[in-house]
């Protein structure tokens, strides 16, 4: 009786501890229709200046909330957050010990013996091998589970860099659709001019189409900016896991850095100590490492140890112990050990490729970024000095001081200078973020990143 108490006692622990389910519903994939209900806890963000940050979209979204929220709402985000789920539950699996095999066996006579009886046998036995390279399989799954987590957040870094980068080239768009749109307006008094005195016959179509170029050229040039546009908050949209007709309030300045040369030979000085894709690899070749040891290991003889105890057909009582090993004849795991070495030797190259590679592309942004900013500087000078020149010409057309080829031509100009220089402080804007992220640095951030708003 005592012994079945027992047995139903280990029986209730058992079932206590086995995992139940639950079904978990697919959802219909409807992003956020309003994003000033959403909240986001910023102590978790992988910045600084994300963590400072005072998370409210009530008044709308400056460049730190769009890179707050992609961090949190970014959908690739939160799949590799998963997989880091999954990885976790690989190492936690890895470090279990395996279960101990229990053999239970009897032998019935065919026909009744006089003197003899029922044999029966049972015994319990465990897999050594398992045992000898438990902690290669732990120390390369945790090494693995390092990874995924180190990977994530190089991706969390470039969601920022992204949202970054989404948000200037949206404020652009949509400064540069006005400044079209403005001047389309302005425009279109001359192409009515132009089209009277065509209608008039006081101008020839040959005389009259640079005017009529003109205005159509803008209405067309406001038309692929739009385009442009609407592609750009689609993206920042898809970025921030947001649902298609959700609007996109942006406010304040976009997002401004420039490292200085000190800067990014500090930075470059400890890249592979602290970038994350780098210590990503570093984590997946100690995986490998671990792995590789755990192959060579695995090629001595498979062994396993047991106990059992046995009563014959006669009823005599024996027991004793039970060993079984495989023979190292043809196999040796052999493959796997070249498979392996061979793995390690890809990962060793892959890693040092990636960081001359990130050296190379970090010294040709900080090349170019000197050029694009005096190539920004002097499109703002020109930029302003056409600018002056436009306000002249008309003043001067409307008095009727100059015909209006001349001035359209000034206007032209000076509309050619404003979007050029929009188009170089983009470019420059748009590589620094690039060049910031490269280095694997939050000290090039400026300060008011996170605190601009109008």
């Amino acid at each position: 009786m005592r012994t079945w108490r027992l047995v139903a006692l280990a029986g209730s622990v058992w079932i206590a501890g086995c995992a139940t389910y639950s079904s978990l519903p697919l959802g219909e994939g409807q992003g956020a229709k309003d994003v000033s209900q959403l909240s986001v806890s910023t102590a978790d963000m992988p910045l600084p200046a994300l963590r400072s940050h005072r998370f409210d979209l009530s008044h709308g979204m400056d460049v730190t909330d769009v890179a707050i929220l992609a961090v949190a709402n970014n959908p690739d985000l939160k799949v590799m957050r998963d997989q880091l789920g999954v990885a976790r539950a690989q190492s936690f699996a890895a470090g279990l010990l395996p279960d101990p095999q229990l053999s239970i066996n009897q032998e019935y006579l065919a026909h009744p013996v006089p003197g003899y009886m029922t044999s029966s046998a049972y015994g319990i036995s465990e897999d050594i091998t398992s045992l000898l390279t438990r902690s290669t399989r732990k120390a390369a799954a945790k090494s693995q589970a390092d990874q995924v987590n180190l990977d994530l957040l190089w991706a969390e870094w470039q969601t920022i860099a992204q949202a970054r980068q989404l948000f200037n080239q949206v404020v652009s768009l949509r400064e540069q659709q006005r400044e079209l749109a403005a001047e389309e307006a302005a425009l279109k008094p001359i192409d009515g001019f132009v089209r009277k005195a065509l209608q008039d016959g006081n101008l020839t179509y040959d005389a009259a189409s640079a005017g009529l170029n003109a205005y159509a050229d803008a209405n067309k040039r406001v038309t692929d900016c739009t385009v442009q546009l609407h592609q750009a908050e689609h993206d920042m949209r898809v970025l921030l896991g947001l649902a298609p007709d959700a609007p996109l309030d942006l406010i304040g300045e976009p997002f401004q850095t420039s490292p200085t040369p000190e800067q990014v030979n500090a930075a470059l000085a400890s890249l592979p100590e602290r970038r994350p894709d780098l210590l990503a690899l570093q984590a997946g070749y100690k995986a490998q490492e671990a792995t590789y040891r755990g192959a060579i290991r695995a090629q001595f003889p498979a062994l396993t140890f047991g106990v059992d105890r046995q009563k014959d057909n006669s009823g005599v009582l024996s027991h004793g112990i039970n060993i079984g090993i495989t023979l190292p004849l043809f196999d040796r795991n052999r493959g796997n050990i070249a498979i392996e070495k061979a793995t390690r030797q890809q990962l060793k190259d892959d890693y040092e490729g990636r960081v001359l590679n990130t050296r190379n592309d970090i010294r040709q942004l900080m090349i170019d970024q000197d050029t694009l900013a005096k190539q920004r500087d002097q499109s703002q000078a020109q930029s302003k000095r056409l600018d002056d020149a436009r306000r002249a010409a008309e003043t001067a057309w409307q008095k009727g001081l100059i015909d209006w080829p001349t001035y359209l031509s000034i206007r032209a100009n000076a509309l050619s200078a404003d979007m050029d220089y929009i188009a170089a402080r983009d470019q420059q804007s748009q590589q620094a973020i690039a060049l910031e992220a490269m280095l694997g640095s939050t000290d090039l951030q400026p300060s008011s990143a996170s605190t601009s708003k109008p």
